[in-house]
């Protein structure tokens, strides 16, 4: 491989103890990167950094918590020095219909993967600024369409594509970079577990293609990588994404079409379709907030 622009640079990638954060911290630490890898399960993470090809630093947080979050950033300029490069992977879901939701548990997916953002980047832009670095944040093809029975997620991710989009205007001339990189359907704990639900499976798989296909995270690290590389505002995983933005403005109603004419040859998604958190990502999450409460 050539010499990558990552090379002995610091990366931070939170919700690195599994999916697209953990390939992702691979395939930085690949390239040359020394990576901290952040999120719940110490056990996870430092499973996860001692595979590195190289120098790596697992510290146990809560993106929620932004004290949690500056002290981790500390820890991470203290032992690899101050980051060039911070990924907001971090992320939960639920699914099922709306008013058979947990309100508590659908503010937690939108504080997740919102708030903890903004925690993320709050906590590390002193580093960025004195490094010029890049901010990148995970988002999703939910970024730029909701679609029915993920109102929690695609509520977030709308969100914190918005938020992207304002950090990037505000630090621009601080020489910091900020992306959002969209992600279709990924082959994580979190779209497994929702590939036991009939309607959710059947949602996804009723998709035209290739947008019902579900990409190896590895696939989706290297995408990653290579946005992060370039500095990209935007990145693509798979590239085909990019198409979907000039037509965004009519997906709506696209999706409001497809949806009275798919969810009523469903099973009926009852109150008992509700899915509480996704993946073993989501219940490692219940738990530690629930051992803070």
């Amino acid at each position: 491989m050539r010499t990558s622009p990552l090379a002995d640079r610091t990366v931070v990638v939170t919700g690195a103890a599994r999916g697209v954060g953990a390939a992702l911290a691979h395939e930085l630490a690949r390239r040359g990167a020394r990576v901290a890898v952040l999120g719940h399960e110490k056990t996870c993470l430092e499973a996860v950094a001692a595979a590195l090809p190289g120098p790596a630093l697992a510290v146990e947080a809560d993106v929620t918590d932004l004290a949690a979050l500056t002290a981790a950033a500390h820890t991470v300029r203290s032992v690899l020095g101050r980051p060039s490069a911070v990924v907001a992977s971090a992320g939960i879901a639920e699914g099922g219909p709306f008013l058979a939701s947990d309100p508590a548990a659908w503010r937690r997916v939108v504080d997740v993967n919102l708030t903890g953002s903004a925690h993320t980047a709050r906590a590390f832009l002193p580093d960025l600024f004195d490094t010029a670095g890049y901010f990148l944040q995970i988002g999703s093809l939910a970024s730029i369409g909701a679609v029915p029975l993920m109102s929690a997620y695609c509520a977030s991710k709308a969100g914190a594509e918005a938020f992207a989009h304002s950090l990037r205007a505000e630090v621009a001339h601080r020489g910091v970079a900020v992306g959002i990189a969209y992600l279709n359907w990924t082959d994580t704990d979190m779209i497994r577990d929702a590939d036991r639900y009939t309607v959710l499976r059947e949602l996804r798989t009723h998709m035209p293609p290739p947008a019902h296909r579900v990409h190896t995270v590895d696939t989706v690290a290297v995408h990653l990588a290579k946005g992060m590389e370039r500095r990209r505002t935007a990145v693509y995983a798979p590239a085909w994404l990019r198409v979907v933005q000039p037509v965004r403005a009519a997906l709506p109603a696209v999706v409001l079409r497809v949806s009275r004419h798919e969810l009523p040859r469903m099973p009926d998604p009852e109150p008992s379709e509700y899915t509480g958190p996704l993946g073993a990502g989501g219940l490692a999450d219940r738990t530690a907030s629930e051992r803070r409460a």
